[in-house]
């Protein structure tokens, strides 16, 4: 798939637009002033493989524990403010790496330029970011409701207010807990501005149906070749978010890290405990990090065949399974020691 090409720009060491990989994005759901906890949370995200981490910053004690933060971990961090342009320059004093701000909310147009000159002192982006249960009730009436013309026309009014005072390392979002708005927002702003693109759907719900919400919309704007950054928004621990993010960006063939796991959906050839033996591999190998496409397949007969193009797999018979590689049975092994020796393959490799 052909990618849209956007203006590229800097957030902390990483790059977002133009030709930098997809990064995937999470926000901390502990109070930003709680170091202890903040610190625990962070450092598991960074295992989990997240690029950039963002905060609520609300109160001057938030913004001045951003140097404690910025100690302890390698992800860029992002301040989300929402309406103190006082709390968003002491962010950027304690070491910020970007900000996510709606300017409409910072007050006058002096208050935006000391923003955007702090700004450019420290060679910071941008993200504005529009919702669509908060939009401009000018552009409601205008296009009558919230729709994909009032989303758009409501980040053009801030990205204008950037533009106006000579900033424009931004990025946008255009969040909505409807999946076919989200994406229609998406694609028609993509035609209008070349700046990169921050995908998700906000307020998705809890880990099951908010997975599927924030596969189907960031997966299909990705697969139009639209967006350079993603955040999956699941009521759930952020760590999850990480996860799903990684795992649509994988899917799409974008990203090239970590487990590819391919399984069956098992069916009446199956004789062996598929389910657990399929849970109990992705659990064991969710620490991999080098590229690696692993199968478990319930069907001797079709199982290397269907998944040749797995690195190393299983395939389940009666009471025992087969190992393959690139499609080539190497051993035959009893059910129980199926996994172990699976194991021991792929360390191996």
């Amino acid at each position: 798939m052909e990618r849209k090409s956007t203006k590229k720009i800097k957030v902390g060491n990483i790059y977002i637009g133009g030709d930098s990989p997809i990064s995937v994005q999470s926000m901390t759901n502990t109070k930003t002033c709680d170091i202890e906890n903040t610190i625990d949370q962070l450092k598991r995200l960074e295992d989990a493989g997240c690029d950039i981490i963002r905060m609520s910053v609300t109160t001057k004690e938030d913004a001045l524990a951003i140097d404690k933060y910025k100690q302890q971990t390698k992800m860029p961090i992002i301040a989300d403010i929402q309406f103190d342009y006082k709390i968003a320059l002491e962010a950027i004093n304690s070491g910020i790496d970007g900000l996510r701000i709606n300017p409409g909310n910072m007050g006058n147009k002096e208050k935006i330029k000391e923003i955007v000159n702090a700004c450019k002192k420290n060679q910071l982006s941008i993200r504005l970011g529009v919702n669509s249960g908060s939009l401009n009730k000018e552009f409601l009436n205008k296009f009558n409701g919230v729709n994909e013309y009032s989303m758009v026309e409501s980040a053009m009014e801030q990205v204008k207010i950037l533009e106006e005072v000579d900033f424009y390392d931004i990025k946008i979002s255009l969040k909505a807990s409807s999946v076919p708005l989200t994406i229609s927002s998406y694609k028609l702003i993509s035609e209008r501005v070349d700046y990169p693109l921050h995908l998700g759907v906000t307020e998705a719900g809890t880990s099951f149906r908010g997975t599927i919400k924030s596969s189907v919309g960031i997966g299909s704007l990705l697969a139009m070749g639209i967006g350079d950054t993603i955040r999956v928004s699941l009521t759930s621990d952020p760590v999850e978010e990480v996860k799903v993010g990684k795992e649509i960006l994988k899917s799409l063939g974008l990203l090239k890290e970590g487990l590819e796991f391919i399984s069956c959906p098992t069916c009446g050839r199956t004789n062996i405990d598929l389910i657990s033996l399929a849970k109990e591999v992705e659990r064991r190998l969710e620490h991999i990090k080098k590229p690696l496409k692993v199968a478990v397949m319930g069907c001797a007969v079709n199982g290397p065949g269907e998944a040749r193009e797995a690195d190393i797999g299983i395939a389940g018979g009666d009471g025992e399974g087969l190992i393959f590689k690139k499609g080539i049975i190497i051993k035959k092994v009893p059910e129980e020691n199926l996994l172990e020796e699976l194991l021991k393959e792929i360390e191996k490799l």
